[in-house]
C-alpha cells in the first residue's frame, strides 16, 4: 500500500539517499525528500530533526533517515517524542522494529550497508505491521516514559 515517506540523509549519505528515494518512487510511495540537496557536507543532526517533525506532525507515515554510520542521525530523530527510530542493517532488524517497537523511523549507515540490502531493509520496514499485543504497553512507555524503581 502506497505511503508518504519522508526521507533525509547527510552529506556522507547523499548518495544512497537519492538511490532510496527512487527505489520508493518506483514502489508507488510519494518521497518527501528533506535534503540535503548535495554531497556538500551539512550536520545530520538537522535533517534528523526536520524528519522526526515530518513523521510526528503526519505529514509522513514513516521515515528514512542515512548518515554515515547511522548512529547520529538515529539519535537525533529519536529526540522527538513522537518519533520512534531504529538503527537496521539487515531486514530481520528491520522487520523487528516495526513488529515489536512500532518503530515509525528507519534509520542506515551509508558507509556500513550496501544498496541492496538498503532496499531490503526499507521494504521490509514498510510491509511490517505493529503486533501490538503485548508490545503496546512497551511501545507507549517510549514515548511516555515511567520513571519507577525496578521491577522485583
Amino acid at each position: 500500500m502506497p505511503q508518504r515517506i519522508a526521507i533525509a540523509s547527510d552529506h556522507a549519505a547523499f548518495e544512497l539517499k537519492a538511490a532510496l528515494a527512487e527505489h520508493l518512487r518506483s514502489a508507488g510511495h510519494e518521497v518527501l525528500d528533506l535534503g540535503p540537496e548535495g554531497a556538500d557536507p551539512v550536520d545530520y543532526p538537522d535533517y534528523g530533526y526536520k524528519l522526526a517533525e515530518a513523521v510526528a506532525s503526519g505529514k509522513a507515515t514513516r521515515g528514512v533517515a542515512i548518515c554515515g554510520s547511522g548512529i547520529g542521525i538515529s539519535i537525533a530523530v529519536n529526540r522527538n517524542p513522537a518519533a520512534r527510530a531504529a538503527l537496521v542493517s539487515e531486514p530481520l532488524s528491520a522487520r523487528l522494529a516495526r513488529e515489536h517497537n512500532d518503530a515509525n523511523v528507519i534509520a542506515m549507515g551509508a558507509r556500513l550497508i550496501g544498496i541492496t540490502m538498503a532496499k531490503e531493509c526499507v521494504d521490509v520496514f514498510l510491509a511490517t505491521p505493529f503486533g501490538g499485543d503485548r508490545h503496546l504497553r512497551r511501545v507507549e512507555k517510549l514515548s511516555n516514559p515511567v520513571f519507577t524503581k525496578e521491577p522485583a
